[in-house]
């Protein structure tokens, strides 16, 4: 394959959950070269990151520089893992000093155009997907001694839990996709400049914002009450302290070395204690006589109460090879949640990996020396072989106790590739008892389609791992939900104005301070009765509110994307559990080229200007981009504006959980605050 190039590798997984130590054998993203060293690695000149979070979702832009030294042209792959519940909205090429951005082709299609157009040595671009895994970004050529400019911009929710907000940027390679690490190795270092820039606009008050493990942030608090945090490495223009900034001790103004790709980066808020539980709605409206989009974010008050009786938990822990760069994350995670269970918990512990086996002999109960002594023998394990994830949830589902509530804790990075792997097994298998299972998701390339199916068949709740994270407050965060009551079977219900397609069609449960994102369609506007249903305890209780839908709204018109992309979730999940569907496949084409999505039937294709002319491609994305671009611009000029429509009459009576309440006398934010090493320190003592 003359010409064929390194690949540039950027890793960008939108996944929550916990982490506190670095794993020693972790894979970083850069550029990747070739087992062979024939074609040794492009260079990284510049990689910049600008975040924007804002009336519930965030929207990320990468852009980075290639520099090829070599005396011929290459083709380049770009390549980072598919962002939750996250939509590629922007694929551009600089060619010719300007900007050309792409559009949406069925996925055949787009390959025969791309293949053309590199045999032709025109310039051209292709985003596609590779199932849950990865998008990979092809460019060619990469010009002899010069400079590629590439941009990606992608859109998420973002959502806040228990009054404490994530974002994680991830640089740290899963790890687990034995193919290409047997065939590429990794360049990690940015040989220019790093630079990375967030902006946080909230209407509800945020009185602390952190980025652990970066000594050389800058945080800073602005005048209309926006957060802005940075972090720069390398060339001229490496962050610098400004007024009114917080930087560490550590920070070095003469200017840091080239940055390394190789640990995610994890930005925390804490909004202010006491705030109500609220609803918020987001809607784009541009025709007062068409149809809107709408977002409506429901953040609960805190009104579940604490269980009183003793439960069973049963932790099933993933131990292959795929774990060895993450297992002393899952060590540290396992000691934490087995020290915060009550004298009348009991637990049980099972290791999978080509097969599974059970640690303890039976359940045992959660005294501090049972606790000390098995916290001790999880950290001995030495990951090794497959991973056989049918075989450790079975045994884990075994020899449960009708008399006793259970719940299962699965930590795993979700890549099952011995024994049954079909994901409808998998919810058939947990669907056989009545135990709720949380799952904790490890890794940047984590199987999430299949976890979160059969977490969310049982009831429970998944929570994702990055090793850049503070362990501590997630897990006690973690740990206030399973030990207080949850709604289930929760119905949202809208009277008064016409909505439909809206997603999730089916919610299932809501824990303590669990945010629930419903995006839908609405026609016409005016007052709309709301009600959200469930049952505690068996027992059925009902909220309810009242609040307008716009006639007209245009300031986020971000929101079709992410409606679409929603959608497309609920198909591609259907699909996973009964097998494609060649009317559901049409259906997820069809909305990925109306809305300019990647797709596992679209691919985003980036041309010259007069090759999408000679090819009929249609400029609907660059139509759209220009729409979302001109309301970014708007809202970057003005403060956070409330979207809250509750007000007159609010859905819940109480204020909303807080990272102050229901975990023990410290709060999960008071724990993030703490150095990780303190902790790390503390908890081998607590071993020893």
């Amino acid at each position: 394959m003359n010409g064929f190039a390194s690949i540039g590798k950027r890793l960008l997984a939108l996944l929550a959950g916990i982490g506190l130590l670095a794993g020693t054998g972790a894979q970083a993203a850069g550029l990747l070269t070739p087992a062979d060293g024939s074609l040794p690695a492009l260079e990284i000149r510049d990689h910049q990151v600008q975040v924007t979070i804002e009336d519930g979702y965030a929207i990320t832009r990468v852009e980075q520089v290639f520099h090829n030294p070599h005396n011929r042209d290459l083709e380049a792959i770009y390549s980072f893992p598919v962002p939750k519940k996250g939509s590629v909205a922007e694929l551009t090429l600089w060619i010719d000093g300007k900007p050309v951005t792409g559009e949406v082709v069925e996925r055949q299609e787009s390959k025969r155009i791309y293949e053309e157009e590199k045999a032709a040595g025109r310039e051209a671009g292709m985003t596609e997907k590779d199932a849950y895994k990865t998008f990979e970004v092809r460019v060619a050529p990469v010009r002899a001694g010069q400079d590629t400019r590439v941009r990606l911009v992608y859109l998420q929710p973002a959502h806040v839990d228990t009054g404490i907000g994530r974002y994680v940027y991830p640089l740290e390679e899963g790890g687990v996709d034995e193919e290409k690490l047997a065939f590429w190795t990794a360049n990690d270092k940015v040989s220019g400049r790093f630079g990375f820039d967030l902006q946080l606009k909230s209407a509800y008050p945020v009185d602390a914002v952190r980025l652990p493990n970066q000594p050389q942030a800058v945080v800073r608090r602005g005048t209309d009450g926006d957060w802005n945090v940075s972090l720069g490495s390398g060339g001229n223009d490496s962050v610098v302290p400004e007024e009114g900034a917080t930087p560490s001790p550590a920070f070095n103004p003469t200017g840091a070395p080239a940055f390394t790709l190789d640990k995610d980066l994890v930005v925390y808020w804490r909004h202010q204690a006491g705030l109500p539980g609220s609803v918020d709605l987001v809607a784009n409206k541009p025709d007062a006589t068409g149809r809107g989009t709408f977002m409506l974010v429901v953040t609960p008050g805190d009104d579940l109460e604490p269980i009183a009786e003793g439960r069973d938990w049963v932790f099933i822990l993933d131990v292959s090879g795929s774990m060895k760069g993450k297992y002393a994350t899952l060590a540290e995670g396992v000691n934490k949640a087995l020290g915060n269970l009550r004298p009348e918990d009991r637990f049980r512990i099972v290791l999978f990996n080509t097969s599974a086996r059970e640690l303890t002999s039976g359940f045992v109960a959660a005294t501090v020396e049972n606790v000390r002594h098995w916290s001790a023998r999880v950290a001995a394990v030495q990951p090794g072989n497959s991973t056989n994830l049918y075989a450790g949830l079975n045994l884990g589902l075994d020899a449960l106790d009708a008399d006793r509530t259970s719940g299962l804790v699965l930590v795993t990075d979700g890549v099952a590739n011995v024994g049954e792997t079909r994901q409808r097994g998998f919810i058939d298998l947990v669907k056989r008892k009545d135990a709720r299972l949380f799952t904790f998701i490890m890794g940047n390339s984590a199987n999430r389609p299949l976890l979160e199916a059969m977490t969310k068949a049982s009831g429970g709740f998944a929570m994702a791992v990055s090793n850049s994270d503070d362990i501590v407050g997630q897990i006690l965060s973690a740990t206030s939900k399973v030990t207080h009551q949850a709604l289930h079977g929760v119905e949202l219900k809208i009277r008064g104005v016409k909505t439909a397609d809206l997603t999730p069609k089916q919610i299932g449960s809501l824990y303590r301070g669990q945010q629930l994102v419903v995006l839908g369609h609405y026609w016409g506007d005016g007052e709309a009765d709301v009600s959200l249903n469930g049952k505690v305890s068996g027992q059925p209780i009902e909220y309810k509110t009242r609040f307008a839908f716009p006639a007209t709204a245009t300031e986020n018109p971000e929101i079709e994307r992410l409606w679409a992309f929603a959608q497309i979730e609920d198909m591609q999940a259907e699909m996973d559990d009964f097998g494609e569907q060649a009317d559901l496949e049409r259906a997820v084409t069809d909305l990925g080229l109306e809305y300019g999505l990647v797709t596992d039937y679209t691919s985003m294709l980036v041309l010259r200007e007069e090759q999408f002319q000679h090819y009929g491609i249609k400029r609907r994305n660059r139509d759209r981009l220009a729409v979302e671009q001109t309301a970014q611009q708007q809202r970057a000029s003005r403060p956070a504006v409330s979207r809250r429509v509750d007000t007159r009459r609010p859905l819940y009576s109480s204020n909303r959980a807080s990272h102050t309440s229901g975990a023990g006398a410290l709060g999960p934010w008071t724990l993030l605050m703490i150095p990780p090493l303190v902790w790390s320190l503390a908890l081998r003592r607590r071993v020893n």
